[in-house]
């Protein structure tokens, strides 16, 4: 636990101290143990240590398109984007025909670039934004059909 070394009347004494409970010390004086019982009790600091919450999933698509899906109805083959950024490129066009993973366009966001790759299969029906374009959390990017 702790090791220490006094000199008492010109005598070296090498002192480690192995466990505390309570008010009864387990320790170690030049080699030879002893149990040492102390006036009060010695109130230890213990570290607190840090429990973080089980992070839940947004949605059960792909990890890498999560946040990209949309749950409503209506709204159903539209792409959404995960964080508020700047469109830096789009690489799709209305009639595409683009597959699940292929990626859609390039979102630049916290200073750096995110890939937005399709969650679906299907016809690019509509593209809402343009290169250059800001964009807030939530917005809808491409509409799939």
């Amino acid at each position: 636990m702790k090791d220490f070394k006094f000199k008492i009347n010109g005598n070296e004494y090498n002192v480690h101290i192995a466990n505390v409970e309570g008010n009864i010390a387990d320790l170690e004086v030049n080699g030879t143990p002893y149990k040492v019982e102390m006036d009060k009790e010695l109130k230890q600091t213990k570290t607190p240590k840090l429990v973080r919450p089980e992070t839940v999933p947004t949605t059960d698509a792909h990890p890498a398109v999560a946040k990209t899906a949309s749950p409503g109805s209506a709204t159903s083959g539209a792409i959404k984007t995960p964080l508020p950024g700047v469109i830096l490129d789009v690489l799709v066009q209305p009639g595409d025909v683009v597959k699940v993973g292929q990626r859609l366009l390039v979102l630049e966001a916290m200073k750096m670039e995110n890939n937005i790759d399709s969650d679906k299969e299907g016809k690019v029906i509509e593209v809402k934004v343009r290169k250059g374009d800001s964009v807030l959390e939530g917005d809808a990017l491409i509409i799939i059909g």
